[in-house]
């Protein structure tokens, strides 16, 4: 995948913000409009409530090996980052783990 408004940084240098309790490896960080485009027709594999920020995550099924991940401020800024799925998956644990993280109600 593409990505865009990155000028002068690396595909290594993309971060899930701090809130997220774990970093994935080969992360990239695609533009809002990429990014809203690829998860409008994908599935919703699970979704996350930061309980201290009110930010949410979404994490989209997109292809057999890769996942969107879908950040949203509690204003409603949205970030999107394009990952392996076998890297996600191995992290999700954490989110069930975190005191600060639950599943919408």
């Amino acid at each position: 995948m593409s990505t865009h408004g990155t000028r002068g940084a690396s595909p290594e240098s993309a971060r899930l913000p701090d809130a997220v309790p774990f970093g994935l490896p080969a992360l990239s960080r695609l533009s809002w409009e990429l990014g809203s485009r690829v998860v409008a027709d994908a599935p919703l594999l699970t979704e996350w409530e930061h309980v201290t920020s009110g930010r949410t995550l979404e994490v989209h099924d997109v292809t057999d090996n890769t996942v969107v991940l879908g950040v949203r401020t509690p204003v409603g800024r949205e970030r999107f980052f394009g990952a392996a799925k076998e890297d996600f998956e191995e992290k999700r644990p954490l989110l069930s783990d975190a005191d600060d993280w639950r599943r919408p109600e």
